[in-house]
């Protein structure tokens, strides 16, 4: 039985890849915010050099991007060769076991209210057409041929966490003095707030509440970071 080969190239991103990157750009750009502003607000609270100020800022950011890249390429590097190694471990059960995986799609037929035979006949010509894609998609609900990108992902998050420490960086180096502080609190309090806003839409949560944690979230690393600064 020919079986569907796994490296045909794909012709578009799936949904769950769009969503993948998308994830990964949301959370790179919230932590990109909440580091940067808490390196801000320490060393802009032991010191009102704005050129050291600026330095140690412009040093978070960068290095808390290629941080949020280098741990999502890894970890969607791990998924993409688990994925990798679901497809070959079906590819050997429908040579040694066909009938456990014709029954495992029946049942997965049954399931949706099909009836026994429908789903059985359904089943069978399925596998005697596309037997790899059929049993990849109903066991693991994934597209054969579609893995998580982790290039993708490690750009998505160096790009929005670089964009999201933007926000406090400059609102802390670049407002007139006696507005700096009041600035960055609310940049990052409009930043965090739409984080939130965008986490909530892609995980179809509750938006208010996601927004106002996130919000919360950015007060009290405000506050915590300016009172370490303090003490020096």
């Amino acid at each position: 039985m020919q079986l569907t080969n796994t490296k045909t190239k794909k012709s578009k991103q799936t949904m769950d890849e769009k969503l993948n990157s998308l994830r990964a750009g949301v959370l790179g750009s919230n932590d990109g915010i909440l580091t940067v502003v808490g390196v801000l607000f320490s060393v802009a609270a032991a010191t009102t050099n704005q050129f050291t100020i600026f330095i140690a800022g412009l040093s978070d950011l960068l290095a808390c991007a290629f941080s949020m890249a280098s741990g999502e390429y890894a970890s969607v590097s791990t998924q993409k060769d688990t994925e990798k190694s679901v497809v070959e471990k079906e590819r050997q059960l429908l040579k040694t076991d066909f009938a456990g995986e014709l029954h495992a799609v029946q049942r997965h037929y049954m399931n949706l209210g099909v009836t026994e035979a429908t789903s059985l006949e359904i089943a069978k010509d399925l596998l005697s057409k596309k037997p790899l894609e059929t049993v990849v998609r109903v066991k693991y609900d994934m597209e054969l041929g579609h893995y998580m990108n982790p290039w993708d992902a490690a750009f998505a998050s160096l790009f929005s966490a670089s964009a999201g420490g933007v926000f406090p960086l400059f609102a802390m180096t670049f407002a007139p003095a006696h507005l700096q502080w009041p600035a960055t609190i609310i940049a990052v309090s409009v930043a965090v707030a739409l984080t939130g806003y965008l986490s909530a839409v892609l995980g179809k949560g509750n938006v208010k509440t996601a927004v106002i944690r996130n919000v919360i979230v950015g007060i009290i690393t405000m506050f915590i970071h300016y009172y370490v600064g303090t003490l020096f």
